[in-house]
């Protein structure tokens, strides 16, 4: 069987140096939480790692699409799904790996610290966070990528101990998931059917949800669920869905330096090029001409 560590195509990946760590471990506010490694791989075919004599980090592993597994020393494996996160533990052997059919998109971070092993609060086990009327997965998923930008700059002491700092938030996320999300319910208790769908759409960005999937989640029939939306909106269930997949790519394309390729994946298509043909008929120009008007990048970036 092949097994890939790392190495994949669209992978994003940051460490830092252990001598760069020692130094930044002895920091009061980086001392007890702090990244040594972390990154983003998507549809990671063969993707396995195993450590026999375990490691000394913990471990977070965010499954937002496909699926893998797990096992910790002998045990059995146990499944990891899509919208489930598991938290590894250090000095413990395991092992994981992508599902052979359906290959896992995984954020992950290696982190460390004297507070590190207190995020563990339950056995190890995969847990979901399913998308809903008040989840905030790309709420999660935005603090991700702050993180990511701040330890990309981390040889400069500031942005190593903003990156910490939020550890301590994107941890929270997980282990606390309704106090993350309970300033959402007052303001959504009253929503329309329409805002409903469009937030479970956004929460559902890097997927492609069919007319089905969403009637079911609503509890609709296809007809009666696509006559509502439409009336509230103008606009086809599947139409709306790929407008707001076209506007988060161009939110990528103002604010992050992601290659074009890797805004595909994170907005659902596996096809770079079906996504530029896309993009381009619903917005009259290419991703390329659109991040040269917008922003000061002024590359293209593929």
């Amino acid at each position: 069987m092949v097994r890939i560590k790392e190495g994949f195509k669209g992978q994003r990946l940051l460490s830092l140096p252990d001598d760069i760590l020692r130094k930044y471990s002895q920091l009061p506010l980086v001392r007890p939480l702090y990244i040594r490694k972390m990154g983003f791989f998507p549809l990671v075919q063969h993707h396995y790692v195993q450590k026999d004599v375990g490691t000394d980090y913990c471990m977070l592993i965010y499954c937002v699409g496909g699926c893998g597994w797990y096992a910790l020393q002998d045990h059995e494996p146990r499944k990891v799904e899509a919208n489930h996160y598991l938290l590894l533990p250090p000095d413990t052997p395991y092992r994981f790996w992508a599902d052979e059919y359906q290959p896992w998109t995984i954020y992950w971070i290696h982190f460390q610290g004297a507070l590190a092993k207190d995020f563990l609060l339950y056995p190890v086990l995969s847990r979901p966070i399913l998308p809903g009327n008040i989840s905030r997965l790309q709420d999660r998923l935005n603090l991700f990528e702050n993180i990511y930008d701040s330890f990309s700059m981390a040889y400069t002491r500031e942005y190593m101990t903003h990156a910490s700092l939020c550890l301590y938030a994107l941890l929270s996320t997980f282990l606390h998931v309704d106090a993350f999300r309970h300033y959402l319910l007052p303001q959504h208790a009253n929503d329309s059917f329409a805002v409903k769908v469009v937030h479970y759409m956004q929460e559902n960005i890097a997927n492609n949800l069919t007319l089905e999937e969403l009637a079911g989640k609503f509890q609709y029939s296809t007809s009666h669920f696509s006559a509502l939306f439409q009336k509230e909106t103008g606009y086809s269930p599947i139409n709306y869905y790929i407008q707001l997949k076209v506007r988060k790519a161009c939110e990528y394309m103002e604010l992050t330096h992601l290659k074009l390729y890797e805004i595909a994946e994170k907005v659902g298509f596996e096809e770079p090029s079906y996504f530029t043909r896309l993009f381009t008929k619903i917005m009259g120009m290419s991703p390329t001409e659109y991040r040269r008007r917008e922003t000061s990048f002024g590359r293209e970036n593929r």
